[in-house]
């Protein structure tokens, strides 16, 4: 028995390994690092908070190689969905984990996709510094209106703007680097306060919230996986870009780290708004600052249009295999774009461009661990036993260690993040599946009628 790679042939494939690996990068780079970086020293309270880029990066590469052969074995619009409803049975457990995946999506997608925009209203305030924290948020609101309003295009106009936007972020992070570096100062880099690296609760917890403000920055590695229906060769393309974009964003987050706390000590650095724009004045003053302001607000809008290029294709592929309400499979009629599942997300998107970043920024990591990053884990094993004789295009290295790590770290990062997120975490979980379960009892399908999924469900398996 094999797999069947179903697709959504409607929709355009336009997207190569340049593209798609620019897609990743701009997702992932975005305003993240720029605004992150001072809430990562504060966690540990010195430069041993560089410990969480490297706790991040273990668990965001070993995750990367499951993202990468089920992308490979399963392209498809939709990413996680795909994956948890073939790899959990989609006439059985498969419904619900599908179901819950899209439930916590609904909250932690738009959240993501804020994060980008409330973040370019922080680094506007430099350009304009009488902008209040209201006007912050009109300006923030407006970056996801111009955002939406390119993304109502053809997918080949898109890859263009997508590639012209990667650019930028590129130019903005070797700008830093290369400037922090050729002024770096050692002593100020690595002055750790007293007992920075001494073992105890304090310290444990400390690398759990650096880790977690890490993997946030890092997010976006795989939304490659949620256009699969619009990548060309998608075997090839798929773990390709995802590895090659978590090479480039692991060293260069690190790099980026280093280069700042080099020329402005920590101590400052944890207290600024926007670090990038206090370092650049500090070697050549305002006029060097605002050009290096400009190009991180480049960076912070080609995540933002990224993200929602990407997720927006989640409903729509839910909606198409009668997951999700009928409307989200509409595509627009000349463009051939998701139209409903676009201007929705980007509508909940900017409403929640009015909440606070670093509440955000946990809400949305611990909302998607539990189902998304826990529930795919399992998703390769579940496959490899299911469909022992499938062609699988990639396959992870060191198998099954990468998951006995992804697990562990994961486990980690939800655990100490905070008892109130803990609780949003569980409380998220825990109502999706009542939710799922008065669904299934009204529409009389699994596990209450499983008679009726297996007469007429979808399948995603060959021959089925």
């Amino acid at each position: 028995m094999a797999m069947k790679t179903e697709t959504h042939s409607r929709l355009t494939r336009a997207f190569g390994l340049l593209p798609a690996t620019a897609l990743n990068i701009s997702n992932m780079v975005g305003i993240g690092p720029f605004i992150t970086i001072p809430l990562l020293m504060a966690s540990m309270g010195g430069p041993q908070s560089m410990l969480g880029w490297l706790t991040g990066a273990l668990i965001v590469i070993s995750d990367g190689l499951i993202w990468s052969e089920l992308g490979a074995a399963l392209p498809g619009s939709g990413g996680s969905y795909h994956f948890l409803r073939e790899a959990y049975g989609h006439q059985s457990w498969g419904r619900l984990m599908a179901f819950l995946f899209i439930w916590q999506f609904v909250l932690s997608g738009p959240l993501e996709i804020a994060s980008g925009m409330i973040g370019f209203g922080n680094y506007a305030s430099y350009l304009w510094p009488g902008l209040t924290a209201r006007g912050q948020q009109y300006v923030a609101v407006a970056v996801g209106v111009a955002a939406l309003f390119l993304l109502c295009r053809r997918m080949t106009f898109l890859r263009k703007v997508t590639l012209t936007l990667w650019v930028g972020t590129v130019l903005a992070m070797v700008t830093i680097i290369v400037t922090g570096f050729s002024h770096f100062n050692a002593h100020r880099a690595f002055d750790f306060p007293p007992g920075a690296l001494a073992f105890d609760r304090g310290f444990v917890l400390g690398l759990g919230s650096a880790t977690l403000i890490a993997v946030y920055n890092y997010l976006g590695y795989y939304d490659v996986c949620y256009i699969g229906d619009e990548v060309q060769n998608p075997a090839y393309v798929v773990p390709r870009s995802i590895l090659y974009s978590l090479a480039v964003c692991c060293a260069g987050y690190l790099a980026l780290h280093l280069a700042l706390i080099g020329v402005v000590p920590w101590r400052e650095g944890i207290h600024s708004s926007f670090i990038v724009s206090d370092f650049m004045e500090r070697l050549y003053g305002r006029g060097a600052a605002i050009a290096v302001t400009i190009l991180v607000l480049w960076s912070a809008f080609g995540a933002v249009f990224a993200l929602l290029l990407g997720y927006s294709r989640i409903p729509y592929a839910a909606a198409i295999d009668g997951y999700f309400f009928r409307p989200f499979a509409r595509l627009h009629p000349t463009k051939n774009y998701p139209q409903v599942s676009l201007l929705v997300l980007g509508g909940v998107s900017i409403a929640a461009a009015f909440l606070k970043l670093d509440q955000l920024v946990s809400a949305l990591i611990t909302t998607r661990i539990l189902v998304q990053f826990l529930g795919q884990l399992f998703a390769i094993p579940l496959l490899r036993r299911k469909f022992p004789d499938s062609a699988r295009p990639y396959k992870m290295w060191f198998y099954p260690v990468p998951i006995v790590i992804a697990f562990f770290g994961w486990a980690y990062v939800f655990l100490t993040s905070g008892w109130l997120y803990i609780k949003i975490g569980l409380l998220t979980l825990i109502t999706g599946i009542l939710v799922f379960f008065i669904w299934a009892k009204w529409k009389a399908t699994w596990p209450f009628n499983p008679s009726q999924d297996s007469a007429g469900g979808p399948s995603l398996r060959s021959g089925a």
